[in-house]
């Protein structure tokens, strides 16, 4: 029966020592691999807290690292340098990404959103832009998902 191992660890970051190592351990598994391969998988949540799954099989003494992502939220705040979204979000405007920035955070996320393809996981997070009171290319966030369906930005969300 395979043992799963949660734990929320620093991205990139992860250490042999708690929560990991001491999970670890008693499964047989070399510890620095499992650490290696976390640690290669979250080295783009730099910085933030990563939810990590460590499934490993007891007797065969192999794993399997099935990381989670941020919320979307963290990764646009961490993207823009802020501290939290516009408490205002209509009124008050509080950053504003680029469309290549849309287009980072879509593929960070590219395994937790619903959308098909780039487009649509570009418009959900602008979605999340528009709740936390930041504008994209300098407009409105409905300004920008009606441009994105006209096609406006096909070259960039590819």
């Amino acid at each position: 029966m395979a043992e799963v191992i949660e734990a929320l660890v620093d991205g990139g970051k992860a250490t042999a020592g708690p929560p990991l190592g001491p999970a670890l351990g008693p499964l047989g598994v070399n510890i620095m691999e499992v650490i290696k391969a976390i640690n290669e998988k979250t080295k783009a949540f730099q910085g933030m807290k990563v939810p990590v799954k460590v499934t490993v099989d007891p007797e065969t003494k192999s794993f399997d690292v099935s990381v989670g992502t941020p919320p979307t939220s963290a990764l646009i705040k961490k993207e823009l340098g802020i501290e939290k979204g516009s408490g205002d979000a209509r009124n008050q405007k509080v950053g504003n990404l680029t469309m290549e920035q849309v287009k980072k955070i879509a593929a960070m996320k590219e395994t937790s959103l619903l959308g098909k393809g780039v487009k649509e996981r570009a418009k959900e997070i602008i979605g999340t832009c528009r709740s936390m009171g930041i504008t994209v290319e300098g407009k409105t966030p409905k300004d920008i998902l009606k441009d994105i369906d006209e096609g406006k930005y096909d070259e960039v969300l590819r």
